[in-house]
This record gives C-alpha cells, sequence and structure tokens, in this order.
C-alpha cells in the first residue's frame, strides 16, 4: 500500500499540543522531522534519575520518548492522525545515558499495511554512532471513523 503524505500533520503542534500531558510532565520535547522519520528530545532532569547514585536517567522516560517519536513517524508518513495501538514495542539498550545530558529519540516508520505500521529507531546522548538503546516495533491501527 503506498501512502501518499499529505501536509495535514504537523508533529510540531501535536508534540507543542501535549505539554500537560504525560510526556510533558516528563518533559519531552520536539526536535526535528522528514518524510518518516521524528525526532524527539529529553532534557535531563534530575526527577527522572533512575539511580541517585549514578545520576543516570530512568530508563521509563526514554521509552516513552521513544514510543512517541515512533508513533509520530507513522503520523507523519500517513500524513495524518489515525489512531493506533503499540502493539509491540522492543528496546534494546546498549549503555546507560550519560547523566546531564539530553537524550534524543529518532523513530521512523518504514512500512504500512492496511492495519499494522513497522517502526524502528534509536536513542543517543549527542552522537548518533553511539546509540544507547535501538528499538524496533508494530502499531496496530484501530476503527475509527471522523
Amino acid at each position: 500500500m503506498t501512502q501518499t503524505p499529505a501536509l495535514s500533520f504537523d508533529p510540531r503542534l501535536f508534540v507543542g499540543a501535549g505539554k500537560r500531558g504525560h510526556a510533558g510532565l516528563l518533559g519531552i520535547q520536539y526536535h526535528d522531522h522528514g518524510p518518516d522519520w521524528a525526532e524527539l528530545k529529553l532534557p535531563y532532569d534530575p526527577r527522572l534519575i533512575g539511580d541517585p547514585e549514578s545520576g543516570v536517567l530512568a530508563s521509563g522516560p526514554i521509552l516513552t520518548m521513544m514510543d512517541m517519536a515512533t508513533s509520530l513517524s507513522v503520523w507523519i508518513k500517513l500524513g495524518s492522525f489515525r489512531p493506533h495501538a503499540t502493539l509491540d514495542l522492543r528496546i534494546d539498550y546498549l549503555r546507560p545515558a550519560t547523566p546531564e545530558k539530553t537524550v534524543y529519540g529518532r523513530g521512523e516508520c518504514y512500512r504500512i499495511t492496511r492495519t499494522i505500521s513497522f517502526i524502528r529507531g534509536t536513542a543517543h546522548d549527542g552522537d548518533p554512532a553511539d546509540p544507547l538503546a535501538h528499538v524496533a516495533g508494530t502499531f496496530m491501527f484501530m476503527e475509527w471513523k471522523p
């Protein structure tokens, strides 16, 4: 199924509108996007530290950011918002995030079928060649009639 992006979905507006939601409470922000990808950022925040001795961010906020970045990539590729549920999202942590550094998460949608979208992505803290995590997964579209 070929998807032709329209100009009706703007990830900047979507992320900006969610400042009171879960991602907003975590401090997740829009960073950049392209025709089938979105990049978000999670600035370092001491409230999100998982291990006080190391100062490393907990894994939950990073997973949340990656779920959101990959979701955005689907809607960007579609050109519009379409409700979906995370069917599978695997995250492989390669190393801990560096304390006091912003974490960036880039999600890409590489295939869309009638009911499923396929995504992948990486998270890093300043050097995309040195990722701290990889994600891969699928989203299932839900019945929706506007």
